[in-house]
C-alpha cells in the first residue's frame, strides 16, 4: 500500500527551526506534486507548500515565504519541509500529500496523505 509517512515535528521556541521529513513508500511519488498542509486547533487545514518532484516548480503559501523552504531528495523518495524562524503561528499539525495536482495549493487535489506531525513553537 502506498504510504506518505511524516516525521521531524516537535516544540521549539519561536525564532528556532525544524525540519520535516515525508518518506514515500513507492517510486511512482516520483511522478506526482509533493505538498504540505497544516492544521491549527479549531481551524481548518491550510496550504503551505508544494513542490513539483522534477524540482523546477514551488510554491509556498504567503504566511511562510521567505521562512519555510521545501525540498525532494528523489534518491530517499523523502520530501523536506525546512521551517526557520518559527512562529506561535506555526503551531499545527502538519501534513504531507502526494498527487496528479494541477493547482499546487488546492486541497482536493491530493490523492495521498500522510498521518501528520506536531509543530509546536513556544513564545
Amino acid at each position: 500500500q502506498v504510504q506518505l509517512v511524516e516525521s521531524g515535528g516537535g516544540l521549539v521556541q519561536a525564532g528556532g527551526s525544524l525540519r520535516l521529513s515525508c518518506a514515500a513508500s513507492a517510486r511512482t511519488f516520483t511522478r506526482y506534486v509533493m505538498g504540505w498542509f497544516r492544521q491549527a486547533p479549531g481551524k481548518e487545514r491550510e496550504f503551505v507548500a508544494a513542490i513539483r518532484w522534477s524540482g523546477e516548480s514551488t510554491y509556498y503559501a504567503d504566511a511562510v515565504k521567505g521562512r519555510f523552504t521545501i525540498s525532494r531528495d528523489t534518491a530517499a523518495i523523502t520530501a523536506y519541509l525546512q521551517m526557520n524562524s518559527l512562529k506561535p503561528e506555526d503551531t499545527a499539525v502538519y501534513y504531507c500529500a502526494a498527487g496528479n495536482v494541477w493547482i499546487m495549493s488546492k486541497e482536493l487535489e491530493y490523492d495521498y496523505w500522510g498521518q501528520g506531525t506536531q509543530v509546536t513553537v513556544s513564545s
